[in-house]
């Protein structure tokens, strides 16, 4: 099977990647991470409103573009390419998704067609204490009294510090549920210390704030979510990969020792191949895992599981070889070396690490059978 682009597909990646290539180079991307959004937000409405692409991945009826997850998933690769910071990751790559796989059409029908047209931001509060997702050990409590109320706090929220929508994994007397902030004001919000700092993560803080439930309290949908974030991240991380291997490869054509390029010894080209291999195949397993969301495929979790640690540990690799082939200039806050090795950690880590999630991929295999 074949996940190469289409010819339409192609056009997006073309438009998406020339946009970026003219906004967010090296000093635009720092500008953007010293301002107050933390991002390029000319850039960010460029690209909603040029190519539409936060609408993607949301159907029609919800103000969306009514395209599917594999347009989304190229737009996300170009977006990790380029290294720049944007709310496209964790508003609607992730956010919006939960909403739809809530299956609340009210909810969605009130929500998506802001986020759609990028004019709102969303994220979603998902992690447990340890920073794991796992909805049954979450630290926010739900009571039902007079109309639900949301107590606790939450990490690693992805654009919580600046989301004009906040989507909440709290505990219920069912079990773990979704809910949507009413009141965002009164939601204490904290940045969080980043190695990365292209990602803006925030911690939630609830004091019986109040809120509303989307969907119902179905097991179920949280593998849904995990799958599409999953799914996501290693788009990031492929684009990520790629970009890194394209500047390595540069270099080592220009990089000249002992009167030769560095690039035509044996042993950095043997290097340079194996970063082209972890390369391809994190871009085959995230494409895979797109694919198998998309067509709601039954090995759809442990695609995405798969794919999340082939793109974890492939970024890992390409990152560290990137310094060590670019030697001492990789080190320099000039470079962009340390943004790829900086990503590669922090993308590693968020919503599981490239051992846990093989293990978890094991585990679908296993109940397959």
């Amino acid at each position: 099977m074949s996940f190469e682009p289409d010819e339409d597909q192609q056009e997006l990646v073309a438009l998406v990647r020339g946009l970026l290539n003219q906004r967010a180079d090296s000093a635009a991307n720092r500008r953007a991470l010293e301002s107050a959004e933390r991002f390029d937000v000319g850039l960010w409405r460029l690209l909603c409103e040029e190519i539409g692409i936060a609408g993607m991945a949301i159907p029609e009826e919800f103000g969306g573009a009514g395209f599917t997850l594999r347009e989304a998933q190229l737009v996300l690769e170009e977006v990790g390419y380029s290294l720049a910071p944007s709310p496209y990751l964790g508003s609607v790559a992730i956010a919006a998704q939960a909403i739809l796989a809530a299956g609340d059409v009210d909810a969605a029908t009130r929500l998506l067609p802001a986020i759609a047209e990028g004019s709102s931001s969303a994220a979603l509060a998902w992690a447990a204490p340890d920073g794991r997702f796992t909805p049954d050990r979450v630290d926010i409590r739900a009571e039902d009294g007079d109309g639900w109320r949301l107590s606790g706090t939450c990490g690693f929220v992805l654009d919580g510090a600046l989301a004009d929508v906040l989507l909440v994994i709290a505990q219920t007397r069912e079990g773990p549920r979704l809910f949507e902030v009413t009141d965002p004001a009164a939601v204490v919000r904290e940045d969080t210390p980043t190695m990365d700092q292209t990602l803006r993560l925030g911690r939630l803080s609830f004091d019986e704030v109040p809120a509303r439930p989307l969907g119902t309290a179905d097991p179920a949908m949280w593998e849904t979510v995990r799958a599409l974030a999953l799914t996501a991240i290693s788009a990031v991380q492929a684009g990520t990969a790629s970009r890194a291997l394209e500047e390595t490869v540069a270099y080592a054509k220009q990089r000249v020792q002992f009167g030769r390029a560095i690039g035509s010894f044996q042993a950095i080209k043997h290097r340079l191949a194996d970063m082209h291999v972890q390369v391809e195949v994190a871009r085959t397993a995230s494409r895979a895992a797109s694919d198998a969301l998309a067509e709601g495929a039954v090995d759809r979790f442990e695609l995405a599981a798969i794919a999340k640690a082939t793109a974890s540990d492939a970024l890992e690799h390409v990152a560290a070889e990137m310094i060590q082939l670019h030697g001492g200039i990789a080190i320099t806050w000039e470079h962009d070396a340390h943004l790829v090795f900086k990503r590669a950690h922090s993308l590693g880590q968020l919503f599981g690490t490239a051992r846990e999630e093989r293990e978890r991929a094991g585990s679908w295999a296993l109940a397959s059978r």
